[in-house]
């Protein structure tokens, strides 16, 4: 039997071995559910749910319906235990990749790839960015800093002004360099700047 533990790092292995460039998040909350892993590649962003041999289908629903508001692919990794019923338990656009132990190493076998997801919501994955980085976005696209408006109101301004081809492009790009050391000063630095410009008024 594999668990989770088992799969995630030979896994990674093998996403890259298949993908080229790509940068691999752990445990990223989306909605009321988490993902096991986003996969971050040049013009997109995907969702991986792994459900290992010691995993049921209980939740999978729920994580289905987030996965598809924040991804633009998604995929599940299913064990043995769940090779045979896991294409009734995804939409038709999830990909499916299975893994098994074989000969002591586990391996892993694309059964189905996975197609552009219909229902991405675009204000959901520009949340997965961080304030700072969205505010690069703007940055690149010449418009106007808003450091007093909500981050909704932010992904709001940039859907209306930036082509999505660019934007798939620059949301892959910031998360490229997203850097889980220096964000605290960032965020710091950010809100520094936010409260100046307050006092100011």
């Amino acid at each position: 039997m594999l668990y989770d533990k088992d799969i995630r790092e030979p896994l990674f292995d093998f996403l890259e071995e298949k993908y080229g460039k790509i940068r691999i998040i752990e445990e990223k909350q989306m909605g009321r559910s988490r993902a096991d892993v986003v996969m971050v590649m040049p013009e997109a962003v995907c969702g991986i749910e792994i459900k290992s041999d010691a995993d049921t289908y209980a939740r999978l629903e729920r994580q289905v319906k987030d996965y598809d508001r924040y991804f633009d692919y998604n995929y599940i990794v299913a064990g043995t235990s769940h090779a045979i019923h896991v294409e009734e338990h995804v939409p038709d656009w999830w990909g499916i990749i299975t893994v098994e132990l074989e000969n002591g190493r586990v391996d892993f076998y694309v059964l189905r790839e996975a197609k552009e997801n219909p229902k991405v919501d675009w204000k959901k994955k520009l949340s997965i960015l961080w304030r700072p980085e969205l505010s690069h976005i703007q940055e690149l696209n010449q418009m106007p800093k808003y450091r007093q408006k909500s981050k909704d109101f932010v992904i709001d301004k940039i859907l209306l002004k930036v082509p999505q081809e660019d934007l798939c492009r620059q949301v892959s790009e910031e998360l490229f360099e997203r850097d889980y050391n220096e964000i605290e000063t960032l965020i710091r630095a950010y809100q520094g700047k936010k409260k100046r410009l307050q006092r100011k008024r």
